[in-house]
């Protein structure tokens, strides 16, 4: 018999068979507790509508292999701490010891409860619970060992899973921590491995490869998340694109050192697995004191856009998620470097608010001696010899133009050449009695210090109480390498990232209107852990449209459009040196958090005139650009990249088609869009800004001024043809429902 409660929070009894089923946005998480054992994932993919307590005890006997004629003498039943004492001979979860013992422990649960999220019921039905949204803690101990572990399984209300493991040293004397991650298990059929390369100028590139035994790794020491992190971590049948194919993705939210990893097994056991990296004796614990892992989220999805999609609706769901319309923001960097010169940025200010601009940003140099990035980096004081009358001109006029006003901090980071660092050397991270090699003639400030901490937040904080600061760009501009703590030399990575996170943190609870955007040398900190405390993300230093379509592309199978920056460029690429027309730097860009970075007081009035509009057009349809479905479209040619919004009523969408090569074949063909309702007949209109690009060559249909009408049905299953579009070109198709008229059933 089935029995239903209301009761938010429901105590489980693990002693005997104890299973426990989640299920929401299309997805099941099926978890064994049986037997006080650590939890045991049975199932996690695709949701199992009506499953009761006999089917899931089969399912967790089912998921059992049979003995192999070499094999243990007991079924191996891996758990997600990945215990050896199953007979788990991958990576484990745990490594550690408390002087050479208590290396491999066995965990017992001694406690578990479920908490329901979203005001979801809890059923139960024998020795099975079932959910929707809900978290799942596990509390195990083995007491010979000394060590107590509390595990979180959460499923959010977007098919999410979520997942965190605590470890506490109960007994006498200090216990070493190696490492503590989980794993999650991958189905046999789950053999294509897509994760990502990078580097400065170009992060986020895709790259693709056979799951075979063995294991594959993606380690990041650069004490920030990296250019070149896996990103996603996804494995899944093979061939699966955006819109087809099961796959499985994980993510470390952490933005320090962090391993995320894909493992085969010689038995064909296959998971996904992270943790963060720990240095040598990062994480020692005493008696009563704990580590946590940081939150690593897993995202299954049939194609990578819905797996993109959970991610997103869980990012839009929390409470801290940017609510207001993206402000259209300017930042100077390109426009002057460190040239401040006030009569300049006024006028750029002006050229900015007469274009519709809502944000401007004063970047790096306005502080200490930094008149280059040789020194100054670390005195965040407001220069006197480049601003005689401080900032408040530059602000003050700002926000009489109705924009707000943002500034560049890099807080983590120190010239030698300062007054910080030749006051407290000692502050500086290094392997003790030496400096680590300089980058960009910088190191890094140790924020682990309590003193060192306050320095840097107390001068942040003379600032944004004296002026209307309503946004800090907060930028990183190098490796954590050798980073040790003085005197001794011990590794503080850790510590240094927690700090960052309690630093943000105090600034926004002190100032709550306060926004803050990630920077990191561009995109190399790009991560769910600093999207806890930050508005923003930079995508990267490098904002050439070519490869920013790229980086677009991908950034987002992490995070929301808006989240993601994304400027206008000059017309000559700063990183590259490409010449690109407004055109497609501007329709590029409104795909994103729309900004500027190019020098507008060089701007022709024709260039001013088309600017404005496309600033126009990102506003009027940013509502739909920032809550609305991503859609991208798998290439079925080179020449063309199709990706769109679609609201999540179906009622309206935005797709742009790119030209982005030339064509193998003339003409290119017909495509045909996804995620529209069916049964409804769209409008559909050609809405893009500016003169058509060269050499656009429209097909027959292609919409005019009063648009087309096709149902969602004709869109999705025969398409429409192409137009011709010369590369870096595109155009921008904007769809609204007339009706809710009923079409013939599909068959």
């Amino acid at each position: 018999m089935t029995a239903v409660t209301l009761e938010p929070t429901i105590v489980l009894d693990p002693t005997g068979p104890c299973r426990v089923h989640l299920s929401a946005g299309g997805v099941s998480l099926l978890v064994d507790l049986s037997e006080s054992l650590l939890p045991s994932v049975v199932h996690w993919g695709a949701a199992l509508p009506g499953l009761d307590a006999a089917e899931a005890a089969v399912l967790v006997e089912a998921a059992v292999a049979h003995r192999t004629a070499n094999g243990q003498d007991l079924p191996m039943r891996p758990d997600v701490l990945g215990s050896q004492h199953t007979g788990w001979s991958g990576r484990p979860g745990l490594a550690g010891d408390r002087d050479g013992t208590a290396w491999t422990p066995f965990l017992r649960v001694t406690q578990a409860r479920l908490e329901a999220l979203d005001a979801q019921e809890v059923r139960t039905d024998g020795a099975l619970v079932s959910a929707g949204a809900a978290r799942l803690h596990a509390a195990a101990e083995d007491t010979g060992a000394g060590l107590r572990v509390a595990i979180e399984l959460e499923l959010t209300s977007s098919g999410l899973l979520r997942a965190r493991a605590t470890l506490t040293n109960t007994a006498a004397g200090s216990y070493r921590v190696q490492e503590l991650g989980l794993i999650l298990p991958l189905p046999t059929h789950a053999r294509e491995i897509l994760d990502f390369a990078g580097h400065w100028g170009k992060e986020r590139t895709p790259q693709r490869r056979e799951l075979t035994v063995g294991t594959h790794l993606r380690e990041g020491r650069k004490g920030r998340t990296g250019a070149d992190a896996a990103h996603v971590l996804s494995v899944g049948a093979p061939g699966f694109g955006f819109a087809a194919g099961e796959v499985w993705g994980l993510h470390t939210g952490f933005s320090g050192n962090h391993r995320t990893w894909a493992e085969r097994l010689y038995d064909g056991q296959q998971v996904v697995g992270g943790s963060e990296l720990l240095l040598p004796g990062e994480v020692s614990l005493g008696q009563g004191e704990s580590y946590s892992t940081p939150w690593l989220y897993g995202a299954y999805g049939r194609g990578l856009d819905e797996q993109a999609g959970r991610f997103h609706d869980w990012l839009r769901a929390r409470p801290q998620h940017p609510a207001r319309p993206r402000p259209v923001t300017l930042n100077v960097w390109e426009a002057v470097y460190f040239d401040h010169r006030l009569e300049k940025l006024i006028a750029l200010a002006d050229e900015a608010a007469a274009a519709g601009v809502e944000r401007y940003v004063l970047d790096d140099g306005w502080f200490g001696a930094r008149r280059d990035d040789t020194a100054g980096l670390g005195d965040w004081v407001v220069s006197p010899e480049v601003w005689p009358e401080g900032l408040s001109p530059l602000i003050d006029h700002v926000n009489d133009l109705g924009m707000e006003f943002g500034l560049w901090f890099e807080p983590e980071m120190v010239n030698p050449d300062s007054d910080v660092a030749r006051a407290h050397p000692e502050w500086i991270m290094g392997p003790g009695g030496r400096l680590p090699i300089e980058s960009r003639r910088q190191q890094v400030l140790n924020l682990g210090i309590p003193e060192a901490y306050a320095h840097v937040r107390d001068q942040m904080v003379a600032l944004l109480e004296q002026h209307p600061i309503a946004y800090i760009k907060w930028d990183h501009n190098r490796d954590l390498l050798e980073a040790g703590s003085h005197p001794d030399g011990r590794p503080g990575v850790h510590a240094q990232t927690l700090a960052t996170y309690r630093l943000m943190a105090e600034l926004k609870e002190r100032f709550p209107d306060l926004e803050i955007e990630s920077c990191s040398s561009g995109g190399a900190r790009v991560d769910l852990g600093v999207l806890e405390h930050t508005d923003r993300v930079w995508t990267s230093d490098d904002i050439d449209p070519f490869e920013r379509q790229q980086m677009h592309r991908w950034t987002q199978q992490l995070i929301t459009p808006e989240l993601m920056g994304s400027h206008i460029a000059s017309g000559a690429s700063h990183t590259t040196g490409r010449m690109h027309t407004l055109h497609f730097r501007a329709g590029t860009a409104v795909w994103g958090h729309l900004g500027i970075e190019w020098d507008l007081t060089e701007a022709t009035e024709q260039e001013t005139a088309e600017l404005a509009e496309w600033v126009t057009f990102h506003k009027d349809h940013r509502r739909l650009l920032h809550t609305g479905r991503l859609v991208r479209l798998d290439a079925f040619d080179p020449a063309l990249q199709i990706h769109g919004v679609v609201s999540t009523d179906r009622s309206e969408a935005l797709f742009a088609v790119v030209g982005a090569a030339l064509p193998d074949v003339e003409p290119v063909g017909r495509f045909r869009l996804r995620g529209l309702d069916p049964k409804r007949r769209y409008r559909v209109r050609d809405v893009t800004p500016g003169a058509a690009p060269h050499g656009f060559r429209r097909p027959p249909w292609w919409p005019g001024d009063e648009g087309v009408v096709l149902s969602g049905r004709a869109l999705q299953t025969v398409g429409v043809h192409a137009p011709w579009l010369a590369p870096d070109t595109l155009r921008i198709l904007r769809l609204e429902a007339q009706d809710t008229t009923q079409l013939a059933p599909q068959d």
